[in-house]
């Protein structure tokens, strides 16, 4: 796997350039750019969700730079489904140049279009569909239908003279869909006889064995647990999972209980869901939270966002008493969706809280109220064979995903040489039906951090890190600006400390005399001055507190 950072050589004629700027050794942040004859084409642009270890953030985006200043030899953005981390950084982009051309299914830009109103945007876009062909600059596209965990999926045949590359986006192969609508395998075997030259292809699940079981398991399981919930019923799933929320519609119908969603974005993608068709809500049973709490607590069902931990989200408010719908003694919370890497603890935190609080907590673990969206190793399997791929780069997951699906590849009768374990900024070259790395880029984490977008660092992170796992301390000493004498000081403050501030009496001798000796040894900056405290400081609190907090030394002159 490449590690070390260098440039790729000039793309030579007839080649196709292909380079992922996110979604390799993540779950999140999905992005590929496509490069041949000066036009590049994208393929998705999404978030990733920050982990505990990046406080402050609200999301990450793929990092942009490698096309900021080609921003106008973008011919278009393909979006493979409406999921955040394919769709959630469309508007950043966007924000670049704001004419560059959506291509996508209709929910698919619905939910773009509408996250993009919020940003003040007003895209060009264009709808596809499963059959469609489009012709984009040097690309030529034909869009597949592929089954995953919310309606209008497809995949992306690219074709070039310098070959064809099959991008599945997230998929897997549910026989019997909840919507009908399979994973397009015909169309798979067609192309594979055509001669797939590159296939980019999902990785999420290929470390499961098997096959990913049917949506339509989870329906009876839901109707089961709503029919004996004896009071209220809370479901927690990702707000653009259309079939759960149906199911969960279906249910509540079928036991007399009305539904509130809560949300934003639950509310705003289920009104989409339902006037595009996708969602079929029955008559009456829908109802506003608000009056949802004059209902009786066993004619409700409360559909929410927060199934990842979320802190701000529905369902970590109501674990921590911070909403007005509060759990309790015989309550029902379902949380219908799988864990995202990196997110268990907030989850079980979460879970913890409800339990406290007295209700009954529903999850994966217990009972099948999730499926997963993505292929497992059988259905991969499947795909190598129908599709005999050329070359073979793994996408969407952490290592562990990449490497397995490339051991499938492998199996399957992919040579291990074509067979591309690839991290975000390698550089893929694609010509005469070989795919060769040609290089690295130097690819990092962008941050949005309220308005600021970029700005933050990974010092900066250190920092928050640091701030809230080993405390602060400011020491301030005032010093004759001819001597380097002591004049006031030091005064002493700390944050997060247990011990009173009394316990650095000890260190103030130490910072005192190691402050003499500078001005002796004629040191007069008020910078070095101030690293003299520092260190000094620093040692006593390791060596006496074991801590590393946070030093801000402040000499000032007089």
């Amino acid at each position: 796997m490449p590690t070390d950072v260098y440039d790729p050589p000039a793309l030579a004629p007839g080649t196709l350039r292909v380079i992922p700027l996110g979604g390799l050794g993540e779950i999140g942040r999905n992005m590929t750019v496509f490069e041949y004859e000066g036009k590049l084409l994208v393929v998705d642009c999404g978030v990733l969700f920050p982990e505990e270890h990046q406080p402050g953030v609200d999301l990450i985006l793929p990092d942009f730079e490698p096309i900021k200043k080609r921003l106008n030899d973008i011919v278009g953005v393909v979006l493979t489904h409406g999921h955040e981390d394919h769709i959630g950084a469309v508007p950043y982009l966007l924000k670049l140049k704001g004419d560059i051309p959506l291509i996508g299914s209709g929910l698919t830009l619905a939910l773009v279009e509408a996250k993009l109103k919020e940003h003040r945007i007003k895209p060009y876009t264009l709808t596809v569909k499963e059959g469609d062909h489009e012709k984009l600059g040097p690309f030529d596209l034909e869009f597949i239908a592929v089954n995953h965990s919310i309606p209008d999926a497809l995949a992306v045949a690219i074709r070039t003279p310098a070959g064809l590359v099959l991008a599945t986006g997230d998929f897997k192969m549910d026989q019997l869909p909840l919507d009908g609508r399979l994973t397009d395998l015909r169309s798979f075997a067609r192309l594979g006889e055509e001669g797939v030259d590159l296939f980019l292809v999902d990785s999420t699940n290929a470390d499961v064995p098997g096959f990913t079981p049917l949506e339509r398991e989870i329906g009876p399981v839901l109707d089961q647990i709503i029919g004996r919930a004896p009071r209220r019923v809370i479901i927690a799933s990702f707000s653009s999972h259309v079939h759960r929320v149906q199911q969960v519609l279906d249910a509540a119908a079928a036991h007399g209980r009305r539904v509130a969603l809560l949300g934003r974005s639950m509310v705003r993608n289920m009104g989409i869901a339902e006037d595009l068709g996708y969602l079929h809500v029955p008559q009456g049973i829908l109802i506003d939270y608000k009056k949802a709490r004059d209902l009786p607590d066993d004619k409700i069902v409360y559909m929410s966002t927060g199934s990842q931990g979320e802190p701000m989200a529905v369902l970590s408010r109501m674990a921590n008493l911070d909403h007005e719908i509060q759990p309790g003694p015989g309550d029902t919370v379902i949380l219908a969706s799988s864990l995202i890497p990196g997110n268990e603890n907030a989850v079980y935190r979460v879970i913890d809280g409800l339990t406290k609080l007295g209700a009954n907590v529903v999850h994966k673990a217990n009972a099948k109220v999730h499926v997963s969206g993505h292929a497992a190793a059988g259905e991969l399997l499947y795909c190598y064979n129908i599709l005999t791929p050329r070359n073979v780069l793994p996408i969407h997951g952490e290592f562990r995903h990449l490497m397995a699906n490339a051991r499938l590849a492998q199996d399957s009768g992919v040579p291990a040489e074509r067979t591309i374990l690839g991290e975000n900024g390698t550089v893929i070259d694609l010509a005469d039906g070989v795919a060769t790395v040609t290089g690295q880029l130097d690819i990092g984490f962008v941050y949005v951090d309220g308005s600021t977008v970029g700005e933050i660092t990974d010092a900066d992170l250190k920092d928050r890190r640091t701030l809230g796992e080993e405390g602060f301390i400011s020491v301030i000493v005032v010093v004759d600006s001819a001597t380097g004498k002591i004049i006031t000081g030091p005064e002493i403050h700390a944050r997060g400390f247990a011990e009173d501030d009394a316990v650095f009496n000890a260190v103030k001798p130490k910072i005192a005399a190691a402050l003499a000796e500078a001005a002796n040894s004629g040191v007069r900056d008020t910078h070095a001055l101030s690293q003299v405290v520092r260190r000094t400081i620093g040692r006593w609190v390791n060596q006496s507190l074991r801590r590393r907090p946070m030093i801000v030394p402040l000499v000032i002159e007089a």
